[in-house]
């Protein structure tokens, strides 16, 4: 069930009502049923794998609590197993095979496995990784086992953050299924205003921006220079309002009944580095990584060699994570490359800094790092959104082809655009673009928060209608939200 649908829109008040209506001790099975429900409207015998993964987990967490030494160690193993198998095998299998026989018919040697006509249940990441998540929290000693096997699925199928996140700990989530939540008219305010906000940047932004970027992407060859640019560009901002968007909403919906789930997104365009965007861009899964693969592997505590190559090989995880495919290994490479790189460089830009003057002028500066890495995530983006890496290669290497004629004259400069879209459908692309930006200029902590009762209401309200009346001009969506397929 998509959020940005007619169903959700029955489905969500509903199950709301009953969930205060009802008694404390019997919301979980609600809330259990209402995932059920939201998860089959999608794929319904899909289910059945999550079954699976919950029950494997459920079993195995007693058998770490209970065991010592190796057997603790198997038992863990064990699930690991269970899940990233079901993992590799939805989602990676093709993918090995694919590569298999291709390096076969280099080699010449005889392959003939075919490929699997399967669909990629929609989430199994994110529910996959929320699940090792509490299998390892209690192999560390950090969560004990949960006896409720309904409140343990409740925690991986916990419908707002079932199929894109945020990805939560056990810690955070399992606690709040057992405490008693009552109506609260300014917590249920907030969590609508959060929802609203995300449902904004779905469908006055993403899906405004789709039918641009679908068509540089979809046909990269017949363009050059600013076409690829715009491409380029309108997918850094459609795939962070796509994904923002379904986590505010997420996050919405669950505090309306009064659960806090993480924050997953932090205005990760206004970050001056690369390492600050990690810290800002899908805040559950990069921490995630963090905890569980890049701290064992030593993190930033051994030598710098060694440190580069944590890093790297976290990136490259992170690529495959998000896609079986080479286009998003490449992404993650070049993320682990930019972080490298700014390990390897920073002696040497804090001198050139201080020697050209920038470090007397904090803003510019600050300006400058933010316009550098949000060049550096858009190329990477290019990866991540073209269908092959020979797309991915030619939109890199075309970028700036031919831009000094294009921008020649204010014809040249509307005939390019008009090759890709109607320049009304560019502009106001651009200035929701702009209303997006300066929402997030105005939340900074030192402005004062937004959507909030310390705005005042002759500002809040139009912003609310503001919101609504574009949602309802481009109200039914067509678009799909992006990280359903990972």
């Amino acid at each position: 069930m998509l959020f940005n649908s007619i169903q959700f829109l029955i489905f969500f008040p509903i199950v709301t009502l009953l969930y205060f209506l009802m008694p404390h001790r019997a919301r979980w099975a609600l809330l259990l049923v209402a995932s059920c429900v939201f998860y089959m409207a999608f794929v319904p015998v899909y289910i059945l794998i999550l079954a699976f993964t919950i029950l494997i987990d459920y079993v195995a967490a007693f058998w770490i609590n209970g065991a010592t030494g190796r057997r603790r160690k198997a038992y863990l193993i064990v699930s690991i197993v269970a899940n990233l198998g079901v993992l590799a095998f939805f989602k990676y299998f093709n993918f090995v095979n694919d590569n298999l026989a291709a390096l076969a018919r280099v080699l010449d040697w005889n392959y003939s496995v075919p490929a699997l006509a399967i669909l990629l249940p929609i989430g199994l990441s994110f529910h996959v990784f929320q699940s090792l998540s509490y299998t390892i929290e209690v192999y560390r000693g950090n969560q004990a086992p949960e006896r409720h096997l309904g409140i343990y699925a409740l925690y991986v199928m916990f419908y707002p953050q079932l199929v894109a996140g945020p990805i939560e700990r056990p810690q955070n989530l399992l606690p709040q299924f057992r405490q008693e939540h009552v109506f609260d008219g300014e917590r249920v305010a907030s969590g609508l205003r959060l929802m609203l906000w995300g449902l904004f940047m779905k469908i006055s932004i993403a899906d405004q921006l789709a039918p641009i970027v679908n068509t540089v992407f979809e046909r990269p060859e017949a363009y050059t220079g600013l076409p690829l640019i715009l491409g380029a560009v309108g997918f850094s901002f459609q795939i962070y309002c796509d994904f923002a968007g379904y986590s505010f909403i997420a996050i919405g919906a669950a505090r309306v009944m009064g659960f806090e789930l993480m924050q997953n997104f932090n205005r990760p365009y206004h970050s001056a580095s690369i390492s600050e965007f990690w810290t800002r861009w899908h805040i559950s899964l990069s921490t995630w990584f963090k905890d569980y693969v890049y701290i064992p592997l030593g993190g930033n505590r051994v030598a710098t060699w060694r440190w580069c190559l944590n890093l790297f090989i976290v990136f490259m995880l992170s690529g495959l994570w998000h896609g079986a495919n080479w286009t998003f290994i490449i992404w993650g490479a070049l993320h682990g490359a930019y972080l490298i790189a700014s390990i390897v460089t920073r002696d040497l830009r804090a001198e050139a800094s201080r020697q050209s003057g920038l470090d007397a002028l904090p803003t510019i500066k600050r300006l400058f790092q933010v316009t550098t890495t949000f060049t550096l995530v858009t190329f990477a983006w290019i990866f991540f959104r073209a269908p092959t890496l020979a797309d991915a290669w030619y939109i890199a290497t075309h970028l700036t082809a031919g831009v000094g004629a294009q921008l020649a004259s204010a014809q040249a400069f509307i005939a390019t655009l008009e090759s890709v879209a109607s320049v009304h459908d560019i502009v106001f692309a651009a200035l929701c673009i702009v209303m997006l930006e300066t929402v997030q200029v105005m939340q900074r902590p030192k402005l004062g928060p937004w959507f909030t009762q310390s705005v005042p209401v002759w500002v809040r309200w139009p912003v609310y209608q503001a919101a609504i009346l574009f949602m309802l001009l481009f109200y039914p969506p067509s678009q799909q939200f992006i990280y359903f397929q990972f």
